[in-house]
């Protein structure tokens, strides 16, 4: 009874995403056999979820940025994305609520998983961010956040933080909610102009 068939999404599994996703019964199932086409194993390494990454961005290289969003979505640390994990990561990154959106950049931007957030952690993920803008793209950004360091030392300032200072979570997401101009700073906001290209296109 308890079991389902191999190839079937569990029940509990199912009410659970059902809940906490916007996602049908009937597209969590097609999902769930499409994941299992790809991943038999029914799980994601990090170096599949990298290819996943690199498939979108031809023109860049978004190994870094990847691997810290993979982090960032292996809740269990267990160097692996179970469904619910994908499922989980693939909502909340496109039409999860903000508050969720922003608890996960927390935890994209601490790398440690330590609770705060350095300024060294805000320069590493934000020189992952830089790897996958283009050249071409990055002389057009405004001269005092065109390199990695100026864009970490301008989120550094918004919060007002002296050098050695930590940021912690409840602050993060206070000062980003406060501040359009921190939250475009610390996304990487390419594939919503990609998509707003094909909308065009589609006219």
């Amino acid at each position: 009874m308890g079991n389902s068939k191999s190839g079937a999404l569990s029940k509990e599994l199912l009410e659970d995403l059902k809940l906490n996703t916007k996602y049908s019964e009937d597209e969590l199932c097609a999902w769930y056999q499409s994941f299992l086409k790809e991943c038999p194993s029914g799980r994601i390494s990090r170096e599949q979820f990298e290819g996943i990454y690199a498939s979108f961005f031809p023109d860049a290289d978004p190994t870094a940025y990847a691997h810290h969003v993979f982090r960032s979505f292996d809740t269990n640390s267990d160097g692996t994305l179970d469904f619910k994990e994908y499922i989980v990561a693939l909502h909340l990154t496109t039409s999860g609520k903000t508050l969720q959106k922003l608890e996960w950049a927390f935890a994209l931007y601490d790398v440690d998983g330590n609770g705060t957030i350095s300024k060294n952690e805000i320069q590493e993920i934000v020189k992952s961010i830089f790897n996958m803008i283009s050249g071409e793209d990055q002389k057009n950004l405004p001269e005092d956040e065109n390199t990695p360091d100026k864009r970490a030392d301008k989120i550094w300032k918004y919060f007002g933080k002296n050098e050695n200072d930590k940021i912690a979570e409840g602050e993060f997401i206070q000062g980003v909610m406060d501040n359009k101009e921190i939250l475009r700073l610390i996304q990487f906001d390419e594939p919503q102009k990609i998509k707003d290209r094909l909308k065009e296109k589609k006219h």
